[in-house]
């Protein structure tokens, strides 16, 4: 099983230090980031994270809110 990790801001003025920070702490090997608004359905990271993910494994987000 591996901990895979999506991260997201949405303007580019906003870090994503703090999300991929908890993301490896919490035991992440591979973290997706993203800094596009939520409101955008192209989220070419996060379907990349999708597809990453194998039988078993786990995606993990720093706030529910990043998926949205």
């Amino acid at each position: 099983m591996e901990l895979v990790g999506y991260a997201r801001v949405s303007t580019r003025e906003q870090e994503l230090g703090l999300q991929i920070e908890k993301l490896e702490t919490y035991g992440c090997t591979k973290i997706f980031t993203e800094k596009q608004s939520g409101a955008k359905s192209d989220r070419e990271e996060l379907k990349k994270a999708l597809e990453y993910l194998r039988s078993g494994d786990k995606l993990v987000v720093y706030k529910i809110d990043r998926l949205a």
